[in-house]
This record gives C-alpha cells, sequence and structure tokens, in this order.
C-alpha cells in the first residue's frame, strides 16, 4: 500500500511540473484523504511510519501546487499537514524540507523576514541527521529568500549560495533516495544561483541564468517560465529592453500553459518594469 501511494505521487509530482497545478486539485485532495485514512487506522509504530513519511512528502507537494496556484492559506495548512506527518514518521528530512518550502508562503505574504528566521531554523532541526542534499537546498532557498528580502541582506544571499555549493554531493545523481521530494544537482544549483543574483541586481547572473536553458530539462515545463522571469530581470538590469520583453514573453506564456499564478503574478510584475 505505501509503495502504491508513493508511487501516485510521482506520478502527481510529474504531471505537476509538465502541465501546473490547476488541474491535480481534486486527485491531490483524494490522494492525501486516502493517505490520512490509512495512517488514522493504522496502529503499530512500524506500519504508521512509512505511511507517514509518504503523507509528508505528497502533503509538501500539495502545499507548492497551493501556493503556486495564489492559495496562500491553503499551502499553510498543507505545510503543517506535512510537518505533523513528519513527526510521526520521526523524519528529519521531510520535517527540515516542509519548514524551508513553508517559508516561501511567508515572501508570498509579505513576511520576507519572518521566512529567513524559518529557513534557518529548519537548518538547525536536527542537523546532524539531515542529507547533504537537503543541508545544500536548505541553503541555497535561505539565499533565495536573503535575496527577497533586499539590499540588507545581500551579504547574507551570497554566503548561503556559497554554503549550498559546498554541500552539494559532487556526484550524477539529482535526488536523494530517502528524500524523493528534492530536485537538486550541479544544474539545478546553476539555475538557482543565477535566480538570487539576478534578485540582487548582480550582472554575472546572466552566465549562470544562460548556462542552464542551454541545458535545462524540458520536462521541467514551469520552472522554465520562472527561468525565463529571471532573465527578464537580469536584462532589465543591464538595460536590454528587447531582450527583457523577449523573456517575459516566453515566460507569460509558459505561466499561462501550467496555469501559475505565482509566476504570472511575477509576470505582470516585471511588465511593470519596462
Amino acid at each position: 500500500m505505501v509503495q502504491s501511494f508513493l508511487d501516485q505521487t510521482e506520478l502527481l509530482r510529474t504531471m505537476d511540473r509538465q502541465m501546473g497545478a490547476a488541474g491535480l486539485v481534486d486527485q491531490m485532495n483524494g490522494h492525501l484523504t486516502a493517505m490520512e485514512d490509512a495512517l488514522t487506522f493504522a496502529i503499530l509504530p512500524g506500519t504508521r511510519r512509512p505511511i507517514a513519511a509518504a503523507l509528508a512528502g505528497a502533503s509538501t507537494l500539495a502545499a507548492w501546487q497551493a501556493l503556486d496556484a495564489g492559495a496562500v492559506e491553503r499551502a499553510w495548512r498543507r505545510y503543517e499537514l506535512a510537518k505533523k506527518a513528519a513527526q510521526d514518521a520521526e523524519s528529519p528530512l521531510y520535517l527540515a524540507h516542509a519548514m524551508g518550502e513553508q517559508a516561501y508562503v511567508l515572501v508570498d505574504a509579505s513576511r520576507p523576514l519572518l521566512a529567513v528566521e524559518l529557513i534557518r531554523d529548519a537548518q538547525r532541526t536536527q542537523a546532524e541527521r539531515q542529507s547533504p542534499r537537503l543541508r545544500a537546498w536548505l541553503a541555497a532557498a535561505e539565499a533565495e529568500l536573503c535575496a527577497a528580502a533586499g539590499p540588507t541582506m545581500e551579504a547574507d544571499a551570497r554566503a548561503a549560495l556559497e554554503r549550498a555549493e559546498a554541500l552539494l554531493p559532487d556526484d550524477a545523481d539529482t535526488r536523494d533516495p530517502d528524500m524523493l521530494s528534492i530536485f537538486l544537482n550541479a544544474g539545478h544549483l546553476t539555475r538557482w544561483r543565477g535566480n538570487v543574483l539576478a534578485k540582487l541586481g548582480d550582472a554575472t547572473a546572466m552566465a549562470e541564468l544562460y548556462a542552464y536553458l542551454d541545458s535545462a530539462d524540458p520536462s521541467f515545463v514551469r520552472a522554465t517560465s520562472g527561468l525565463h522571469c529571471d532573465l527578464t530581470q537580469a536584462h532589465l538590469a543591464r538595460g536590454e529592453l528587447d531582450d527583457a520583453r523577449t523573456h517575459l514573453q516566453k515566460a507569460r506564456l509558459l505561466a499561462n500553459r501550467t496555469g501559475s499564478v505565482r509566476y504570472r503574478r511575477r509576470v505582470e510584475l516585471l511588465t511593470g518594469q519596462l
């Protein structure tokens, strides 16, 4: 049963990144309800833990989908469910990851400094039991959240990026077997670094972003919308308006294709700067 839950989550995750979350709400809700019911009637700890771990992974996915759809309160509640499930599973990895992603809800709710505090708390949550890839992901997330908090945290953002690079395992893997919710390799970190540098107005962001664009996984359709938003921002910082408009149009098309409210909002903000 647990493997069936994991397989269903993986299918929903694949559909989400390729087509967006808008058409998956009912499926995701039914999937979570089935796992919550299974956990409710599981008796022995050895039975409850794997179900709870599966629920934690699915709940973070559901929360990220809700955030992408602009449903901030629903996203928050899904992250609370994920954290509770991670505690039931006795999994510091899923707990730290849920806390880290929940920080993005605070950014969307205009509380960036509180978001930075939460992502730092996540990194301190049983840090000795966190995998290197998860620690690298949390450090990169801190860098992005510091950049979003404004120019006063630029040094913190750059320091967190350096930590992420140092922590990322030097291998060809993208995911940890015990942490399937995270996709992170050297290529993904290049895109993330470009995102942070673009937010900081750093001209070197351009090289990082184009390097990733040339080798990007085409299945990450929604994420590519964010990449074009970053390139728009980077070109704007250099006053290259024609290039900025080109990437903004691509970002808009992909955001509309996946139904991403979050990226549509960013596109509109960037449109106002052209």
